[in-house]
């Protein structure tokens, strides 16, 4: 086993480092306070190539490797996790389900925008009765000559103010439940669509959440991704590779506060000496090193199989645990260690506990992390 970085993904590392320092630390607290999310930012990650990094060329790619996408979002979520998950919806979501599942006609006419930060990607299956129970889906889609008409409405919709691409799912055959459900590519200026409300969230209030409505929205039939009826099949495997991007959004979070507390705890003096030289938090902060190093061999393990083209369903699932859980952890004694000051918003780490307890959340609860990992167990 090599746990060396390639000289291509340590210039991915590099790259990503350098335009977060320069371009998101800046703004990051004022980001946070106004919830305005930093668009021209983005699109300079876009001419960076680092939405491209996992996908061929011809799509408009980068024709990197899926590890180097996932070191990315790490990199970029240290400082700005909400620019770290509206990265991941883009890439592994939205893009991510186009590029496994739809026709050569759909990846060729929508991947290239996406990929290049020029348009933002959303994936649309959460529905105020269809958490993490997809069968509780309403919004139908029913086949009319040409096209097929949309009803219904999404919720909790990252990125869904900004997108210009959206991947939906909705129900072609109401009886049949999941297996009724089918994929669509839907474009914010299709008639009959809207955005509904902006969600004010507690931590990534950087990143813009909506609704998504549908009425009697018209959606071309070439714009069905797969077959009718394979839209939970594809909504799962897709959500596979979005975890994986969440655990790294979780590594960035957790390894940010940690270098924060180190910092800090170098720096600040009490009782004569500085904070490190109390042995109980210098104890605290190995026991977190090691739980981030932890949950970074098992993201790692997770982006190397989905890269080799390995079945990584269950190694998606616990690196999603081990990193947003890791980020909570470290991120809530990150504010602890700095005391008062932890409390402070020019601290940091108040707002990096804030964002880290959605990564526990979405793409799945941790609860349903450990169903998917346990029923591996007893099979």
């Amino acid at each position: 086993m090599d746990f060396n970085l390639s000289k291509e993904q340590e210039l991915v590392v590099n790259v990503a480092r350098e335009f977060t320092e320069k371009e998101l630390k800046p703004i990051t607290i004022d980001n946070d306070e106004k919830r305005e999310f930093p668009v021209d930012a983005y699109k300079k990650m876009g001419k960076l190539g680092l939405f491209g990094l996992p996908f061929s060329k011809e799509y408009g790619g980068s024709g990197g490797d899926y590890l180097s996408y996932v070191l990315a979002v790490e990199e970029v979520s240290k400082v700005h996790a909400s620019m770290g998950i509206a990265y991941s919806v883009s890439v592994s979501l939205c893009a991510g389900g186009i590029f496994s599942s739809a026709s050569e006609q759909l990846k060729k006419k929508y991947l290239p925008d996406i990929l290049s930060g020029k348009k933002f990607g959303s994936f649309g299956l959460t529905e105020p009765n269809a958490g993490s129970d997809a069968s509780g889906a309403q919004t139908t889609a029913l086949k009319d000559g040409d096209h097929y008409i949309l009803n219904g409405s999404k919720c909790f919709i990252t990125n869904g103010p900004l997108s210009d691409t959206f991947l939906v799912f909705a129900l072609t055959d109401k009886s049949l439940g999941t297996k009724g459900l089918s994929a669509f590519i839907v474009e914010k200026s299709f008639p009959g669509f809207s955005i509904g409300k902006i969600e004010n969230t507690s931590g990534i209030r950087a990143a813009q959440v909506s609704e998504l409505i549908f009425k009697d929205c018209l959606v071309p039939v070439e714009n069905l991704v797969g077959l009718e009826g394979k839209g939970f099949g594809i909504a799962m495997k897709t959500l596979d590779g979005g975890r994986i991007g969440v655990a790294a959004q979780g590594l960035g979070i957790a390894e940010g506060a940690f270098e924060i507390a180190k910092e800090y705890l170098k720096e600040r003096k009490q009782f004569g000496k500085p904070l490190f030289k109390n042995q109980y938090l210098a104890f605290k902060m190995a026991e977190l090193d090691l739980e981030i190093e932890q949950a970074k061999y098992i993201l790692y393990k997770a982006a190397l199989d989905k890269q080799d083209g390995k079945n990584y369903s269950v190694s998606a699932a616990k690196a999603k645990l081990a990193c947003t859980d890791a980020a909570m952890h470290v991120t809530t004694e990150a504010v602890q260690m700095l005391g008062g000051n932890g409390y402070m918003k020019e601290y940091n780490v108040e707002r990096m506990m804030r964002d880290a307890k959605i990564t526990q959340i979405y793409e799945g609860t941790n609860e349903i992390q450990k169903m998917i990992i346990s029923g591996t167990l007893f099979r």
